[in-house]
């Protein structure tokens, strides 16, 4: 199968276990029903996730591709301006009904195995992405400290508690218009405390 193919049939079978896990939870999220909702052959799955904890892991890469893409087409040499930018396409990701669907799923999984691979693959990935723009800022003179201190603050000042009140169900979606007022606020709280 061509790679574009491929590409194009994963992003067919993901939409499916999204479906899937929308209504069935991960309980009933197995490669089984993600196969039949996706057309797609259970032998097939199997072949490009391994079990369903991998079919987990794509899930969340395909979302953590997403905040890299930003990252990628913003890159400046103004990397205050590039958090203007990712701050509000990190925010939209983290409250999505897909991240949601993700949170819910590791809360819910007593093993600790998917809150593991939540971590490993979406946090420990995008993490160091963002310490580096605080690197650069940084080096820059527009931030001043440790750029790992600074993403850990801007993370938190960002996302504050909108993620686990998404997860519990406590606040519905935020609009774009909550979403860029909160990435604005909390890059003008972070340049106010580290200010270069």
């Amino acid at each position: 199968m061509r790679e574009d193919a491929r590409e194009a049939r994963a992003k067919q079978i993901e939409d499916a276990a999204y479906r899937v896990l929308d209504a069935k939870g991960f309980e009933g999220l197995s490669m089984l029903a993600v196969a039949k909702e996706a057309k797609a052959s259970n032998e097939t799955l199997y072949r490009w996730y391994g079990d369903k904890t991998g079919l987990f892991a794509a899930l969340i890469t395909r979302n953590t591709e997403i905040v890299r893409t930003v990252m990628e087409e913003t890159r400046s040499d103004d990397p205050i301006l590039e958090l203007s930018s990712l701050g509000p396409a990190l925010l939209t990701m983290l409250t999505s009904p897909r991240a949601v669907a993700l949170n819910r799923a590791a809360a819910a999984d007593k093993t600790g195995t998917l809150g593991q691979t939540l971590g490993k693959v979406g946090r420990e990935r995008v993490f160091p992405w963002i310490i580096g723009v605080m690197d650069r800022a940084c080096a820059a003179g527009q931030l001043a400290g440790s750029p790992g201190d600074i993403a850990e603050t801007y993370l938190s000042l960002l996302v504050g508690d909108w993620q686990v009140r998404r997860v519990t169900g406590a606040m519905p979606p935020p609009s774009a218009g909550q979403i860029d007022a909160r990435a604005k606020v909390a890059l003008t709280r972070l340049t106010t405390l580290f200010q270069g």
